[in-house]
Protein backbone atom coordinates (compact mmCIF):
# COMPACT_ATOMS: atom_id res chain seq x y z
CA UNK A 1 0.00 0.00 0.00
CA UNK A 2 2.58 2.47 1.09
CA UNK A 3 4.73 1.63 -1.87
CA UNK A 4 2.36 2.39 -4.31
CA UNK A 5 1.10 5.72 -2.77
CA UNK A 6 4.77 6.64 -2.76
CA UNK A 7 4.93 5.25 -6.78
CA UNK A 8 1.88 7.64 -7.27
CA UNK A 9 3.25 10.92 -5.29
CA UNK A 10 6.48 10.47 -7.42
CA UNK A 11 4.27 10.40 -10.85
CA UNK A 12 2.38 13.71 -9.45
CA UNK A 13 5.50 15.17 -9.01
CA UNK A 14 7.11 14.12 -11.71
CA UNK A 15 3.86 15.87 -14.02
CA UNK A 16 4.26 19.13 -12.17
CA UNK A 17 7.90 19.40 -12.41
CA UNK A 18 6.96 18.81 -16.27
CA UNK A 19 3.89 20.89 -16.18
CA UNK A 20 6.15 23.79 -15.09
CA UNK A 21 9.17 23.47 -17.61
CA UNK A 22 6.40 23.65 -20.57
CA UNK A 23 5.08 26.60 -18.80
CA UNK A 24 8.30 28.64 -18.26
CA UNK A 25 9.21 27.11 -21.61
CA UNK A 26 6.19 28.75 -23.11
CA UNK A 27 6.40 32.05 -21.42
CA UNK A 28 10.16 32.22 -22.75
CA UNK A 29 9.17 32.09 -26.08
CA UNK A 30 5.56 34.31 -25.60
CA UNK A 31 8.61 37.03 -24.54
CA UNK A 32 11.16 37.00 -27.08
CA UNK A 33 9.09 35.98 -30.23
CA UNK A 34 7.12 38.98 -31.69
CA UNK A 35 3.79 37.53 -30.08
CA UNK A 36 1.49 38.97 -26.81
CA UNK A 37 3.32 38.08 -23.50
CA UNK A 38 1.38 35.35 -22.05
CA UNK A 39 0.03 36.87 -18.52
CA UNK A 40 -0.76 33.78 -16.68
CA UNK A 41 2.19 31.74 -17.17
CA UNK A 42 4.50 33.05 -14.07
CA UNK A 43 1.22 32.46 -11.92
CA UNK A 44 1.06 29.23 -13.30
CA UNK A 45 4.67 28.52 -12.53
CA UNK A 46 4.62 30.25 -8.70
CA UNK A 47 1.58 28.00 -7.72
CA UNK A 48 3.28 24.80 -9.27
CA UNK A 49 6.67 25.65 -7.25
CA UNK A 50 4.81 25.99 -4.14
CA UNK A 51 2.40 22.43 -4.78
CA UNK A 52 6.35 21.21 -6.04
CA UNK A 53 7.74 22.16 -2.74
CA UNK A 54 5.33 21.26 -0.46
CA UNK A 55 4.64 17.47 -1.81
CA UNK A 56 8.48 17.04 -2.21
CA UNK A 57 8.97 17.80 1.23
CA UNK A 58 6.21 14.96 1.85
CA UNK A 59 7.84 12.57 -0.94
CA UNK A 60 11.67 13.41 0.55
CA UNK A 61 10.44 12.47 4.37
CA UNK A 62 9.27 9.12 3.29
CA UNK A 63 12.21 8.45 1.30
CA UNK A 64 13.98 9.44 4.19
CA UNK A 65 15.86 11.41 2.50
CA UNK A 66 15.66 15.17 4.51
CA UNK A 67 18.22 16.98 6.22
CA UNK A 68 19.41 15.78 9.54
CA UNK A 69 21.68 16.09 12.62
CA UNK A 70 22.78 12.70 13.25
CA UNK A 71 25.27 13.46 15.66
CA UNK A 72 23.21 11.85 18.56
CA UNK A 73 21.54 9.24 16.94
CA UNK A 74 25.08 7.81 15.75
CA UNK A 75 26.53 8.12 19.33
CA UNK A 76 23.34 5.75 20.64
CA UNK A 77 23.01 2.46 20.06
CA UNK A 78 20.28 -0.68 21.25
CA UNK A 79 16.98 0.76 22.62
CA UNK A 80 18.30 4.28 23.43
CA UNK A 81 18.68 4.68 19.26
CA UNK A 82 15.50 3.03 19.19
CA UNK A 83 13.93 5.40 21.03
CA UNK A 84 15.42 8.37 19.80
CA UNK A 85 13.99 7.29 16.15
CA UNK A 86 10.25 7.10 17.72
CA UNK A 87 11.02 10.40 19.69
CA UNK A 88 12.01 12.01 16.13
CA UNK A 89 9.25 10.43 14.40
CA UNK A 90 6.26 11.21 16.67
CA UNK A 91 7.48 14.52 16.75
CA UNK A 92 7.25 14.52 13.00
CA UNK A 93 3.74 13.44 13.42
CA UNK A 94 2.68 15.84 16.10
CA UNK A 95 3.67 18.85 13.52
CA UNK A 96 2.46 18.04 10.19
CA UNK A 97 -0.61 16.99 11.53
CA UNK A 98 -0.94 19.94 14.14
CA UNK A 99 0.58 22.87 11.60
CA UNK A 100 -0.01 21.55 8.12
CA UNK A 101 -3.33 19.47 8.94
CA UNK A 102 -4.77 21.97 10.90
CA UNK A 103 -3.49 24.95 10.55
CA UNK A 104 -3.51 24.17 6.73
CA UNK A 105 -6.81 22.92 6.56
CA UNK A 106 -7.88 26.15 8.57
CA UNK A 107 -6.02 28.49 5.77
CA UNK A 108 -7.44 26.59 3.16
CA UNK A 109 -11.10 26.82 4.37
CA UNK A 110 -11.01 30.48 5.26
CA UNK A 111 -9.68 31.49 2.02
CA UNK A 112 -12.30 29.56 0.44
CA UNK A 113 -14.84 31.48 3.13
CA UNK A 114 -13.02 34.95 1.93
CA UNK A 115 -13.80 34.11 -1.89
CA UNK A 116 -9.76 34.96 -2.86
CA UNK A 117 -8.63 34.49 -6.04
CA UNK A 118 -5.79 34.29 -7.95
CA UNK A 119 -4.97 37.55 -10.09
CA UNK A 120 -4.51 36.00 -13.87
CA UNK A 121 -6.05 33.14 -13.56
CA UNK A 122 -8.99 33.86 -11.43
CA UNK A 123 -8.36 30.70 -9.76
CA UNK A 124 -9.88 29.94 -6.06
CA UNK A 125 -6.51 30.63 -3.99
CA UNK A 126 -8.02 27.95 -1.67
CA UNK A 127 -7.19 25.01 -4.08
CA UNK A 128 -3.78 26.59 -4.34
CA UNK A 129 -3.27 26.15 -0.07
CA UNK A 130 -4.99 22.81 -0.37
CA UNK A 131 -1.54 21.15 -0.68
CA UNK A 132 -0.81 21.87 2.92
CA UNK A 133 -3.40 19.67 4.16
CA UNK A 134 -2.99 17.19 1.76
CA UNK A 135 0.81 16.96 2.43
CA UNK A 136 0.39 16.70 5.95
CA UNK A 137 -1.57 14.14 5.98
CA UNK A 138 1.14 11.95 3.76
CA UNK A 139 3.46 12.62 6.34
CA UNK A 140 1.03 11.55 8.73
CA UNK A 141 1.00 8.69 7.05
CA UNK A 142 4.69 8.15 6.06
CA UNK A 143 4.82 8.70 9.93
CA UNK A 144 2.89 5.51 11.22
CA UNK A 145 4.35 3.34 8.73
CA UNK A 146 7.36 4.07 10.12
CA UNK A 147 6.63 3.89 13.68
CA UNK A 148 5.13 0.72 12.80
CA UNK A 149 8.82 -0.29 11.23
CA UNK A 150 10.19 0.79 14.04
CA UNK A 151 8.52 -0.93 16.59
CA UNK A 152 8.30 -4.40 14.90
CA UNK A 153 11.43 -4.73 13.63
CA UNK A 154 14.02 -6.53 15.91
CA UNK A 155 17.18 -5.81 14.39
CA UNK A 156 18.60 -2.36 15.41
CA UNK A 157 17.89 0.27 12.56
CA UNK A 158 20.33 2.20 11.39
CA UNK A 159 20.08 6.07 11.38
CA UNK A 160 18.09 7.53 8.53
CA UNK A 161 20.86 9.77 7.69
CA UNK A 162 23.78 6.75 8.19
CA UNK A 163 25.92 7.08 5.52
CA UNK A 164 26.31 3.00 5.05
CA UNK A 165 22.77 2.79 4.12
CA UNK A 166 22.33 6.53 2.48
CA UNK A 167 21.60 5.52 -1.45
CA UNK A 168 23.64 8.61 -2.76
CA UNK A 169 26.99 6.94 -1.11
CA UNK A 170 26.96 3.54 -2.64
CA UNK A 171 30.21 3.01 -4.22
CA UNK A 172 31.85 6.18 -2.60
CA UNK A 173 34.34 3.31 -0.35
CA UNK A 174 35.63 2.12 -3.48
CA UNK A 175 36.27 5.27 -5.01
CA UNK A 176 38.11 6.28 -1.95
CA UNK A 177 39.96 3.25 -1.65
CA UNK A 178 41.26 2.96 -4.77
CA UNK A 179 42.27 6.81 -4.06
CA UNK A 180 44.22 6.06 -1.27
CA UNK A 181 46.26 3.39 -3.78
CA UNK A 182 46.47 5.75 -5.96
CA UNK A 183 48.06 8.16 -3.65
CA UNK A 184 50.68 5.49 -2.01
CA UNK A 185 51.68 4.36 -5.37
CA UNK A 186 52.62 8.30 -6.21
CA UNK A 187 55.42 8.21 -3.50
CA UNK A 188 56.92 5.28 -5.02
CA UNK A 189 57.16 6.82 -8.65
CA UNK A 190 58.60 9.98 -7.70
CA UNK A 191 61.71 7.69 -6.22
CA UNK A 192 61.57 5.87 -9.22
CA UNK A 193 62.08 9.38 -11.74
Amino acid sequence: MMQKIEKALAIVLGTLLALMVLDVTWQILTRFLPMQPSSYTEEVARYLLVWIGVLGGAYAYRKRSHLGIDLLSNALHGAKRRALQIFVVLVCFAFAASAMVYGGTKLMLLTFELEQYSAALNLPIGFVYSVLPLSGLLICLFSVDHLIELVTTKEELPTEFDSDVHPYTDGLEEESTSVQKEKQKQPEAAVEA
